[in-house]
């Protein structure tokens, strides 16, 4: 077992230091593009300015031909683009596939500089991520790269949930988790065929009236993602680290994604991932705490002074943990206010000291 000590020293000789605390940066949306699309790469300065975290994908949604043009396309598109605030991310291949070794490689060496996270797909224990641990630090030694790149997983088996906890502790390096929907329903043997969102067969119905089950009962679609995303939350923040909601995959019902991704921010998720420019605006809304929330956690902060004791306000109980909870929302608009002027008008229309 390794040192506590040794936790927070390089993994190579001439590697960046490890970080000690992962910062919190806005990340209500990673937005997903393929770097061998010509027309998606000439969008990217574009929506980078749109977006706090831009992602070159090199995993499953690019075909196995264009694997090698993927990765030589984030290459350009990284030394040739000014993200100014907004994150540089990439997904590489996974770990059991023969391109991840060259994504690695290639991207540590080449553009680590620029790359501020990896996200590793259908991680299943502490082994994977240490196994990139160490890999990454021995290529930042040899490229002389500055800054630790922090890792990013995706939680795509059965496994992978179930050691979710030593996941989260695998490394320094890790920044957070990923729901991966579809792979992970086809390794629990899951009856969808959905890519997030919920189903309307997962349900639980009204009683019957009078023992007449043929009645007219009221039934209640429920989530069949809520125990994974809550074991998310629990094991990123038991750690120091940052839960997102993963992929909505029916683009067009954008009612259904900004019910999803809100049901993910209350629970406690950072941000999602956003595949198509149309829901860009909905994680951008979605993930920025409602104004009026804002304002009421504000009067809420006034009225309690010291944060002590127990208060009537507007007819509610509000008590210490009132005001932390409070304080989360303010901190959170803050946050987004430093990093989006729209958005720092929003709040500062409701009180809130910019």
């Amino acid at each position: 077992m390794r040192n506590p000590k040794d936790f927070f020293r390089p993994l190579a000789a001439g590697a960046p230091q490890p970080v000690t605390e992962i910062p919190f940066r806005p990340s209500r949306m990673i937005h997903f593009f393929d770097p061998s699309n010509p027309k998606m790469a000439a969008k990217v300065p574009e929506i980078a300015q749109k977006v706090d975290i831009i992602l070159g994908n090199l995993e499953d949604a690019v075909k196995a031909e264009n694997k090698e043009a993927a990765r030589n396309g984030l290459v350009e598109i990284a030394r040739n683009t000014d993200f100014g605030e907004t994150q540089l991310w990439t997904r590489i291949n996974s770990l059991d596939s023969p391109w991840v070794l060259d994504d690695l490689i290639t991207l540590v060496t080449e553009v680590g500089d620029k790359l501020d996270v990896i996200m590793v797909p259908k991680v299943e224990g502490a082994e994977d991520i240490q196994y990139v641990d160490r890999l990454v630090a021995q290529l930042e030694a040899r490229a002389g790269v500055k800054r630790p790149i922090l890792l990013h997983a995706i939680l795509e088996t059965a496994r992978g949930v179930t050691n979710i906890e030593e996941i989260c502790a695998a490394s320094p390096r890790m920044q957070g988790l990923s729901l991966g929907p579809a792979d992970l329903a086809a390794n629990r043997r899951m009856k969808t065929t959905r890519v997030g969102g919920g189903h309307p067969g997962y349900l639980v119905r009204q009683d019957p009236v009078g023992g007449e089950i043929d009645s007219d009962r009221t039934s209640y679609q429920q989530d069949l993602w809520h125990y994974t995303i809550a074991r998310m939350v629990d094991a990123c923040a038991a750690n120091g680290i940052f839960a997102f909601y993963g992929p909505f995959g029916d683009i067009k019902d954008t009612v259904a994604c900004e019910d999803q991704f809100r049901n993910a921010f209350l629970l406690g998720c950072v941000g999602a991932w956003s595949l198509h420019p149309v829901q860009i605006e909905i994680a951008k809304k979605v993930f920025s705490p409602d104004p009026a929330d804002v304002a009421h956690a504000l009067h809420v902060i006034e009225e309690m002074g010291d944060g002590t004791g127990a208060v009537m306000i507007d007819g509610k109980m509000e008590d210490d943990a009132s005001v932390k909870q409070c304080h989360v929302m303010v901190d959170l608009a803050k946050q987004l206010s430093a990093r989006d002027a729209d958005v720092a008008e929003m709040y500062r229309a409701v009180g809130l000291d910019i």
